[in-house]
């Protein structure tokens, strides 16, 4: 590893290999440009179909199709089950619905709603995709509240009615109606109010001390976003209360912990005027990012993504959007910041990107960094936290794990990484991990919140 000439006469490290040439990106990107701009192209339904084909032609479909044929059935039996539950309940407050004809409009506007995310996956770019592919991600979180409300019912009916002496008062139709409203408020309640939540972005604040001494510096006020997911649920309104948010704080150095893009760059609405809105965040040594498993390239259905033979890249249109957004991209690549700290921003563990294949361990991180100055590190996924400190790591900060999002997810998440979201301390180094300014899939948050982190590093 060693030391290069970075932006602005700064000092970056990382391998020779990963030293980026910003005019030939922007060639590349114009290039591609230019290539989009030709009306064959770009006019909609073609260019998803030469996109569909050029990813059978690259062995892709075939994975993903394999998933999708094994899930299908399970969602297709999950939304009968949910059905037949709504059929019962309407008919116990309602007898008259009982013929094929009452049900007609009911089932249609379902298997609607059950269709959507595919329909919206095979819709050309534009409006109608967009709404689409909006409907279907309300649609999956009002379902995943119909489930659990459902299945909840079924099993404490059973338990009651069933297991428990208790079925005279239990399996009435009184019971079955009272269930159903119970069953329906909180669906109700629960999808609002995450749809709400969702579009409010909280400032948690953390303090934290390096024991190291920075000449001049006493503390350092960073602010820590991560997983906006510009696309179809995050654009500039979510993005301009983020920047808001962000100035507010008075930062000497703000960071991005990846999931920037949301896998599709057609996604993003308005890039022009977004990259404006980033360009007002203000601090004292300005905003760098790394990427995350979503800043790349590539077609997503409900959640599943193909698989493809091809190393997945993000679109070069995302590269120059950071760039025209005043955002310094670091991919596997270090800056010592004003002589006094270094910041290093590692690529995705999963999907490191564009010309990295392997991404380099903590050791090799920091072996020619002077570690009587602090070391922050830049990860979209909180792992490694025990090598990174014992390669002399003093402030890593992640995103990833949305805090789980939504219930119950929030709670299955804490099983799945030993610092889901908040603060751990690993030996000498600190691990902060935010659940992220956006949201992905499902366009709501229940029990989690959108935030940024307001980090107070304390020297000696």
């Amino acid at each position: 590893m060693i030391p290069y000439a970075g932006l602005n006469g700064r000092i970056l490290y990382g391998g020779s290999d990963m030293v980026r040439d910003r005019s030939a990106a922007g060639t590349a990107g114009k290039d591609d440009a230019g290539k989009a701009a030709c009306p064959l192209e770009r006019s909609g339904m073609i260019r998803t179909v030469l996109r569909r084909k050029e990813g059978q032609e690259r062995g892709e479909a075939p994975g993903f199709y394999m998933i999708a044929i094994l899930l299908a059935p399970v969602y297709l039996l999950a939304n009968y089950y949910l059905l037949r539950r709504v059929m019962g309940w309407v008919k116990a407050w309602f007898p008259f619905f009982r013929t094929a004809r009452h049900w007609a409009l009911p089932v249609a506007v379902q298997a609607f709603l059950v269709c959507s995310v595919v329909i919206a996956f095979f819709l050309p770019e534009g409006e109608f995709r967009r709404a689409m592919k909006l409907v279907g991600n309300y649609w999956l979180g009002v379902l995943l509240y119909v489930l659990l409300a459902v299945i909840a019912a079924d099993l404490l009916r059973l338990l009651l009615g069933h297991v428990l002496p208790f079925g005279h008062i239990f399996v009435t139709t009184k019971m079955h109606r009272i269930a159903g409203c119970v069953c329906a408020l909180a669906i109700f309640a629960a999808s609002v109010w995450g749809v709400i939540n969702a579009r409010v972005i909280h400032v948690t604040p953390y303090e934290v001390t390096v024991n190291k001494t920075v000449e001049g510096m006493d503390e350092m006020k960073i602010v820590l976003v991560a997983d906006l997911h510009l696309g179809y649920n995050i654009g500039e309104k979510q993005t301009r209360q983020m920047v808001t948010k962000i100035n507010e704080q008075d930062a000497d150095l703000v960071v991005i912990a990846g999931d920037i893009f949301d896998n599709e760059w057609e996604a993003v609405d308005k890039p022009e005027t977004i990259a404006a809105t980033l360009r007002g965040i203000r601090s004292n040594y300005g905003v760098y990012a790394c990427y995350g498993n979503h800043d790349i390239e590539e077609p997503v259905l409900a959640g599943f993504t193909f698989r493809q033979s091809e190393k997945k890249e993000s679109d070069p249109r995302m590269d120059e959007f950071l760039e025209d957004a005043d955002i310094t991209l670091l991919r596997d690549e270090g800056t010592l910041i004003d002589g006094k700290f270094y910041l290093y921003g590692r690529p995705d563990a999963h999907r490191p990107g564009r010309g990295i294949e392997t991404r380099k361990t903590p050791n090799e991180i920091t072996a020619d960094m002077d570690k009587d100055k602090p070391i922050i590190v830049l990860d979209h996924q909180p792992k490694e936290l025990r090598e990174l400190a014992d390669a002399g790591v003093d402030l890593d900060l992640c995103g990833h794990t949305h805090d789980g999002q939504m219930f119950p997810g929030n709670l299955i998440i804490k099983l799945m990484w030993e610092n889901a979201c908040g603060y751990l301390q690993k030996g000498q180094m600190h691990n902060i991990v935010t659940s992220g300014a956006g949201i992905w899939g499902p366009n709501m948050r229940t029990a989690t919140n959108s935030e940024i982190c307001s980090i107070t590093v304390h020297f000696l």
